[in-house]
């Protein structure tokens, strides 16, 4: 029988990342793959010091990380994809590195300085659908983003989630270097107008 003790239930924001290409990667060359993947976490973890982001493990090539704000995960994840792209855009292209992201902010349980639960789950499952370079969020952390950060959300289409029965509206984080110019006026001038009436405009609601 598991003892409550052993456990703290508390609502958190949870980051998944992943390196694209990786495993490939290592099939091809794995000692350019192992120097590549030190080097990314070198960049990266000092950020998540800076964003009070809790590094809870690595699995592989992928970091696991735990923030008490919705708003400072993705700061951060804005900020890791900025200095990988201004670092790829210095190195050979053979040392180049893209990350995918995924947000999603819900009820999670610590145990044993790890994190679980269907918070985690949902993360994990949303950083996939993140282009190369991109950053993925649930509906939840885009509410709780609304009008705190200056970039732009596009709603992805309806997708179902591997072993989630809810389903979880998806929303992609536009970066500044996206070229996606009429799509970003349209989604700026959205932006100035309640969270509830984009939903609506997106047919959410």
């Amino acid at each position: 029988m598991t003892d409550p003790s052993d456990h703290i239930r508390k609502l958190a924001a949870i980051m998944f990342t992943d390196i694209v290409g990786y495993s490939a990667l290592t099939q091809r060359d794995e000692t350019l793959a192992l120097e590549l993947l030190e080097e990314h976490r070198q960049l990266l973890r000092p950020l998540f010091d800076q964003y009070h982001g809790n590094e809870i493990k690595t699995i592989g090539d992928a970091f696991l990380v735990e923030f008490a704000s919705a708003v400072e995960a993705t700061r951060c994840a804005i900020d890791m994809q900025t200095i990988l792209t201004s670092h790829t855009s210095v190195v050979k292209p053979e040392r180049r590195m893209q990350v995918r992201i995924g947000l999603h902010v819900g009820d999670v349980v610590m145990k044993e300085g790890d994190v679980l639960g269907d918070g985690v789950n949902i993360a994990a499952r949303i950083e996939p659908l993140a282009p190369p370079g991109g950053i993925c969020v649930s509906e939840d952390v885009a509410r709780q983003i609304d009008n705190k950060i200056e970039l732009p959300l596009e709603r992805l289409a309806a997708k179902e989630l591997k072993n989630i029965k809810t389903p979880v509206a998806v929303y992609r984080i536009v970066l500044p270097w996206e070229k996606k110019a009429g799509l970003l006026l349209r989604v700026r001038r959205s932006l100035r107008k309640p969270f509830s009436a984009r939903l609506a405009r997106t047919g959410v609601m």
